[in-house]
């Protein structure tokens, strides 16, 4: 199968400028136009393992980037985003075009795809078998999340869990990962390996950066995974890596509280639910050093 890696930088600005480029993640397809280089030099840097598809051809989202008119096509440049023609964000500098393609695609998915139960967490596999890493912003679940995939654990998401509603295996959604503030200096010594994204100052959530999926991961993106464990991870300065078991109906009520969709399913969420926790050992995980908190998740596995 052809990859946009059989694209010129050249032939991928032209093909998003006109007609647009219809873009594989996982299940999903989304047909992305523009005009403006840093979408085009991030799509060239993070995703150049996908499937490069034909042109025309259904397409689960549509969405479009463009330069703001007026004053801001010279003064404080901005990007627009458009999708289907509607535009349900404000604008933003220029020079964040990249993130912002980034959660424009999370936010497709997390308010489309009503067809999983979707929880904010991140979700590696190893062996056939996952562990769910249901978090919210600053416990340091995208850090842990690179760190296990550069060591070996296969990449499902950094953001979005998506539990089938039929089975409850675990739907890959491959895509970059995303890392904030210091964690972009950390990520970067702990796999000089990876590819990096060069990091955006001044966002809304500080500097961010994304390392890109490992290649693997990508050609793996119709192999679905049985759950586990769920792991609620939190970063404590100093402590040790350690697994403290969390009760089923505690581990419910916060694996709700992280979903995106849970009261709109209404009883097909809570029979997801209930069957996912029924499926998994769930824990709490404080940690601090990478590499012992690697060896904690590399235990459970190997139990």
């Amino acid at each position: 199968m052809l990859t946009l890696a059989s694209l010129s930088r050249a032939e991928l600005g032209a093909r998003l400028a006109r007609p647009g480029l219809r873009l594989q993640t996982g299940r999903f397809v989304t047909r992305v136009s523009s005009p403006i280089a840093g979408v085009a030099d991030g799509i060239a840097l993070l995703y150049p393992d996908y499937p490069l598809l034909e042109q025309d051809g259904f397409a689960d989202f549509y969405v479009h980037f463009t330069r703001s008119g007026g004053l801001r096509r010279w003064f404080r440049p901005q990007v627009n985003f458009d999708y289907d023609g509607v535009t349900p964000f404000d604008p933003l500098p220029c020079h964040h075009a990249q993130p912002m393609f980034e959660w424009v695609l999370n936010w497709c998915v997390t308010t489309r795809a009503h067809q999983y139960l979707m929880l904010h967490a991140a979700v590696i596999e190893r062996n056939g078998v996952a562990a769910i890493l249901p978090a919210p912003p600053g416990s340091g679940k995208s850090t842990l999340c690179a760190a296990l995939v550069t060591r070996g654990w296969r990449l499902l998401s950094d953001e979005v869990a998506l539990v089938r509603l039929d089975s409850g295996e675990l739907e890959p959604l491959p895509r970059p990962v995303s890392l904030k503030n210091a964690s972009i200096a950390l990520m970067r010594a702990y796999a000089p390996q990876a590819t990096f994204s060069v990091p955006v100052l001044d966002t809304a959530k500080g500097a961010v950066a994304h390392m890109k999926a490992p290649a693997d991961s990508v050609r793996r993106a119709d192999e679905t995974a049985r759950p586990a464990w769920i792991v609620f991870p939190r970063y404590v300065a100093g402590a040790a890596a350690q697994l403290a078991a969390v009760a089923p109906a505690r581990a419910a009520m916060r694996v709700a509280e992280n979903s995106f969709n849970y009261s709109l399913l209404a009883a097909t969420g809570f029979g997801a639910l209930a069957r996912l926790i029924d499926a998994t050992a769930c824990y709490d995980f404080t940690y601090s050093a990478l590499d012992d908190a690697i060896g904690v998740f590399d235990a459970l596995s190997a139990s």
